[in-house]
């Protein structure tokens, strides 16, 4: 695909490094791989990085950090937490309250009067985890998500953002 980007034939490229038009269709099919000392050049005339060239294509899955199920619901604690000890009225707990509120279009208090709807908000709160980069295990998910709904949306989630 990126050879055919480029405008390039198995032939032209094949020229440009020194190697044959078959050798370059093995690459293609996968039945080998480039030598290594032509890796850079071959990335630089496909516009490409020679980690994109050795993965297929395949983005590789850079983690910013791991999460579990249990760090999610202790940072929804510590904002419950935060608004007793404070009180609600408390200007740092209201503006964090007024923004969950206001960007999810909710009442987070409710989560900490109810059991379901405060999982609800870790589920949220766990997507969003793995949106912004965080990896978390798909065991950790069955184990700790108790609404069924819930945790097989989370896994599926999780899945396709490349988490095993």
């Amino acid at each position: 695909m990126l050879r055919k980007n480029t405008g390039l034939t198995q032939s032209e490229l094949g020229e440009r490094l020194g190697v044959s038009y078959q050798a370059v269709s093995k690459w293609e099919r996968g039945e080998t791989v480039p030598d290594v000392g032509i890796l850079l050049d071959l990335a630089g005339i496909l516009r490409t990085t020679v980690d994109n060239i050795l993965s297929g294509g395949e983005k590789i899955m850079e983690y910013r950090g791991k999460i579990t199920v249990a760090d999610v619901r202790e940072a929804m604690t510590c904002l419950k937490t935060m608004g007793e000890l404070l009180g609600e009225d408390n200007l740092l707990y209201a503006a964090a309250v007024e923004g969950i509120n206001t960007k999810l279009n909710t009442t987070v208090e409710e989560a900490f009067r109810s059991e379901h709807i405060f999982e609800v908000f870790v589920s949220e709160a766990l997507l969003s985890c793995i949106r912004n980069g965080y990896y978390v295990d798909i065991t950790d998910i069955k184990n700790n998500i108790k609404n069924e709904k819930l945790r097989n949306f989370d896994i599926d989630f999780a899945e396709k953002h490349g988490m095993k």
